[in-house]
């Protein structure tokens, strides 16, 4: 039986993301709790879904702090205060260091399928736009355990979408942000179930669903 995950969020834009998994939590589908919501830029839509959900939310700039190691300081001891078992990068655009103590807790999802289209710069709709430029048939997400290196982490899931030549980049996202909505609360669940494990660079998923028939 699955564990209630406590999770902590890290979000810079409109915060559809948390609003996923926060619907998937209210359903019964996913055994989580979000204990806390960290912002990295003031008067985003994020804030206000937190906020509206009474979730304890901080907002962290990376300006009002001396260096990169302080700003990610920063982070991690509002995280440990709330004892969070799994995080969640939720459109965050910040870089935060991640400690050695939080490797293999730390998940992000990315709009294309990696490790194509990935590394610093390739977020949002610059990713769709590199896609259709380079005429790809098939896009979708990946959700990935987060190390230090933008993009870099082993892979969880991924999901794909056609990609039309008669697409552009807000035709591409939407269709990818449909397979998110429904990639990211599962590889949160297969976590929670403890069905997770990182062998190198390849995550093995203890689950009949994604075992070779």
């Amino acid at each position: 039986m699955a564990r209630t995950v406590r999770l902590g969020v890290l979000l810079s834009g409109g915060g559809r993301t948390l609003e996923n998994i926060l619907k998937h939590i209210d359903d019964g589908l996913l055994p989580a709790e979000v204990v806390v919501v960290i912002a990295s830029r003031s008067k985003v839509r994020g804030i206000e879904i937190a906020q509206a959900a009474d979730l304890p939310t901080h907002l962290i700039r990376r300006k009002e702090l001396d260096s990169t190691e302080a700003y990610s300081d920063a982070i991690s001891k509002v995280l440990d205060e709330r004892k969070v078992d799994l995080v969640c990068l939720a459109g965050f655009l910040s870089y935060w260091i991640v400690p050695d103590r939080y490797l293999g807790r730390v998940m992000n999802i990315h709009p294309a399928l990696l490790p194509s289209f990935g590394g610093e710069g390739m977020y949002g709709r610059h990713v769709h736009e590199a896609v259709l430029s380079r005429g790809c048939r098939v896009s979708g997400c990946t959700v990935h355990f987060v190390n230090n290196t933008y993009d870099d982490g082993p892979i969880i899931l991924q999901r794909t979408v056609p990609a039309y030549a008669e697409d552009g980049p807000d035709d591409l996202a939407a269709r990818i942000f449909q397979e998110e909505c429904v990639a990211y609360p599962e590889a949160i669940r297969l976590f929670a179930e403890g069905r997770l494990r990182i062998d190198g660079r390849t995550v093995h998923i203890d689950d009949p669903k994604y075992k070779r028939p």
